[in-house]
């Protein structure tokens, strides 16, 4: 790795990521150092420079393992494959809640491209990095290991999808979606999707911070990925659910993670429709913001006491 010292320890996620495998541990001038000066270190060239770093360190471990990529992603393409032939099947020549086979070809297709845009691995990394006693290193970086997590995020994400588009264009070629999202459509979606991935980045890391409290968390993230894939709109559209699942999909922050810029990009819903959305993801992201940072907190100070 050069300049960095990368860990090379490797697990995968339900969702097809690399766990533990490429965050800078240690070096000198990849870091701003403390004397710099917390105002410096927040200027967004400084932070944008940092990013910089944590990409080309997080690139450069991916590439070494490119068929490991290639399997990861293929694996985070069957589940929405193997729904959409299900529901297509299920749909035949007829319609099933306002979705012909082309309506849930066009469904799963972005829902592909939206999970691949807001899905996250930080449960798996933090249980992880505390049980190998690497958080405590982070810890002493003038930096939030949070800013680590999201930047190693959206790189593997950037260089992930030199496969993600391509795959969805085969896709297309082959299943002909009924895809045709007016300009407007597509500038509220951008938005919703930023948001989608804001919310749900923050409530897995949240959820993440259980492991400060205990070094298992996957009974957690069992339970949570359970519910995620029912009422997110992953197994099935929200539209196809019963009524009263329907009514508790709109109340928890879930659907607004991925059914809804799903729903907006596809033109399923008024404008009217689409603004309140808009509030309603911004409100779950400014209470998860709020309980992250609640938690957090609580929980360094619990990991700083037992002498971490």
């Amino acid at each position: 790795m050069g300049q960095h010292d990368t860990a090379q320890t490797q697990t995968t996620t339900d969702d097809g990521a690399l766990v533990g495998a490429s965050l800078p541990e240690s070096g000198a001038a990849a870091w701003p150092q403390p004397h710099e000066g917390t105002d410096r270190r927040w200027r967004p060239a400084g932070m944008a420079w940092i990013y910089r770093a944590i990409f080309r360190a997080s690139i450069a471990v991916m590439l070494q393992y490119r068929i490991a990529l290639l399997i990861w992603m293929l694996a985070h393409i069957m589940g929405p494959l193997i729904y959409l032939v299900v529901w297509s099947t299920v749909a035949g020549g007829g319609v099933v809640a306002g979705y012909a086979a082309a309506d849930f070809a066009a469904y799963y297709l972005v829902l592909f491209v939206v999970n691949h845009a807001t899905f996250t691995w930080i449960i798996y990394e933090y249980e992880f990095e505390i049980r190998q006693g690497r958080l405590s290193a982070k810890l002493l970086k003038p930096l939030n290991p949070m800013h680590m997590y999201l930047a190693d995020n959206v790189g593997w994400k950037l260089l992930s999808t030199t496969v993600t588009l391509p795959v969805a264009a085969l896709l297309a070629w082959y299943f002909q979606p009924s895809l045709h999202p007016g300009l407007m459509h597509v500038a509220l979606f951008l938005p919703a999707l930023a948001l989608a991935f804001g919310i749900r980045w923050l409530l897995e890391y949240t959820l993440a911070l259980a492991a400060f409290w205990t070094t298992r968390v996957t009974a957690f993230n069992e339970v949570y990925h359970l519910v995620f894939w029912f009422l997110a709109g992953m197994v099935a559209p929200n539209a196809l659910l019963p009524e009263w699942l329907q009514a508790v999909a709109a109340v928890l922050p879930f659907r607004w993670t991925l059914a809804f810029p799903i729903e907006v990009l596809l033109g399923r819903l008024d404008t009217p429709a689409i603004l309140q959305g808009l509030l309603i993801q911004c409100i779950w992201l400014g209470l998860a913001y709020g309980l992250h940072r609640l938690l957090w907190a609580i929980g360094v100070r619990r990991y700083s006491a037992v002498g971490a």
